[in-house]
């Protein structure tokens, strides 16, 4: 039985989803692990897979319509987040007029919680939350013509009606599920301007974040699987990480394969020196470029020591504000000390830090507070800093004190890309001030030529260069 992955073209005139991180068009492009260890999966069991990305293959409608006229799987899988819904959807009734008798799968947090919309027939079904299991079980019961009614963790139409089946409980020993179907994408330039170098690739080592932080989208995975939980237990799920024998077996096979430069992209992938140092021992031996996101108060002189001499090339630290009653109000658990220190901590060991920071976190926020945090910003001097506005999401908190705020403009939720709009309306803070400060944010950081010189420095050829310059452009521009 032939299972093919998809990623239709988009369907606007915007950039592409980004469909890892989930919540922004495309600035680079990331490999999405979390649809290849599906797929490692299913090649495990037996299965013929396939792998189509019509973003990075450059394919426009026309070409997704001529392959689907000729292919012939019966299972179609996409990996959807709030802003690919429209394009899903229309690629889905694309491969139901070209192929009325496939199976339609939507996996990733879009489709987790807008379960409804994807409804659209008996044989296109949604897998809600952690996806490996679920499809699994799922594609055998496909290929021994059984039916779905007991498969956890799916959502399907049955007699014109919606059947959402019981949560499937949490993987916790991540360690059985196999590494990334990497083979899959080989042939796409992925590049990371963080790093310069590749061929580049990222691993995940856990699952989840314990902090409460309001707003938080975690990654595409994480969310899928936070909002599966919440809707059947009330609160955020647990952790669940990978032994460091089993990271270290993947950083092995990588570097066996001649992969130069590792994003790690946990929400929070720094935990103890302890968990630390023996993955960092792993990257120092093959010579790998890489870096990771933290939390600031992760950050101790010890790990900033093992950091260092790791070589890591990058920490994002997501600080939001550097205003405490700001970081109060969002429950970030950290404060404006705490941030100075981590940052310290890491320019001590020659650790280039990247800053998150999110415009627009709560309604203390305003012009005064969101110009203090560019001028506190361009004085640390880090390597780094991503502006966005922040969204509610639904399924945060931040969404709920929205909608009875009515913070939110129209009155509901509408996918924006948060590196460029707004659809929050403070009483003391406008949308137009909000999109207005953060353009004006990114220019007065990007275009200073400490910055630009800094940056030059350290390209390594001229397609890092170009590379790098393509995405400041679609950060500054669109």
């Amino acid at each position: 039985m032939v299972v093919s992955f998809i990623v239709p073209p988009e369907i606007s005139s915007e950039n592409p989803a980004e469909r890892t991180a989930g919540c922004t068009r495309m600035v680079y492009p990331m490999p999405n692990i979390y649809e290849l260890i599906v797929a490692a999966v299913l090649e495990n069991a037996g299965y013929d897979v396939r792998y189509i990305d019509c973003v990075m293959e450059k394919k426009q409608w026309r070409d997704f319509d001529r392959f689907l006229s000729k292919d012939d799987s019966r299972v179609y899988l996409l990996w959807t987040v709030n802003l690919s819904i429209e394009t899903d959807i229309e690629a889905a009734k694309l491969i139901r007029s070209k192929r009325p008798d496939a199976f339609v799968l939507f996996l990733g947090p879009g489709a987790t919680y807008f379960t409804d919309k994807f409804l659209l027939d008996d044989k296109m079904m949604v897998v809600r939350g952690e996806p490996e299991d679920t499809v699994a079980e799922l594609i055998e019961c496909f290929h021994s013509e059984r039916d779905v009614d007991n498969v956890k963790g799916l959502s399907f139409l049955k007699d014109g009606q919606i059947c959402r089946n019981p949560t499937r409980p949490l993987i916790r020993d991540l360690d059985r599920l196999p590494f990334p179907a990497r083979h899959f994408i080989e042939k796409y330039p992925y590049s990371n301007p963080k790093l310069k170098v590749h061929p580049y690739t990222t691993v995940l080592t856990s699952r989840n974040c314990p902090y409460q932080c309001i707003y938080c989208v975690p990654s595409s995975l994480t969310f899928a699987r936070e909002i599966e939980f919440k809707a059947a237990k009330g609160h955020k799920p647990p952790v669940s990480s990978r032994s460091v024998e089993n990271v270290v077996a993947e950083i092995d096979e990588l570097a066996s394969k001649g992969y130069k430069s590792i994003a790690f992209i946990d929400d929070n992938f720094i935990v103890s020196a302890k968990r630390l140092r023996p993955i960092c021992d792993a990257i120092k031996k093959h010579g790998l470029l890489w870096g990771c996101q933290a939390r600031v108060d992760a950050i101790t002189d010890e790990i900033a020591s093992i950091l260092g001499d790791a070589g890591c090339c990058f920490v994002d630290l997501g600080v939001e504000s550097f205003n405490d009653e700001i970081l109060a109000y969002i429950k970030k658990g950290i404060t404006r000390d705490d941030i100075f220190r981590g940052i310290n901590l890491l320019k001590k060991y020659k650790v280039p830090v990247k800053l998150n920071i999110l415009i627009g976190t709560s309604p203390l926020e305003t012009e005064q507070t969101i110009k203090e945090t560019l001028k506190e910003s361009m004085k640390l001097g880090v390597s780094q800093v991503m502006f966005n506005i922040v969204a509610p999401f639904p399924g945060t908190e931040f969404y709920e004190l929205a909608l009875k705020n009515d913070w939110i403009v129209g009155g509901h939720y509408v996918p924006t890309d948060v590196q460029r709009h707004s659809i929050l309306n403070y009483p003391n803070l406008s949308t137009q001030q909000m999109t207005r400060l953060l353009y004006r944010n990114n220019m007065s950081f990007f275009l200073r030529p400490s910055f630009i010189w800094l940056h030059i420095r350290k390209f390594r050829s001229w397609h890092d260069f170009v590379t790098a310059f393509k995405a400041l452009k679609i950060k500054l521009f669109g």
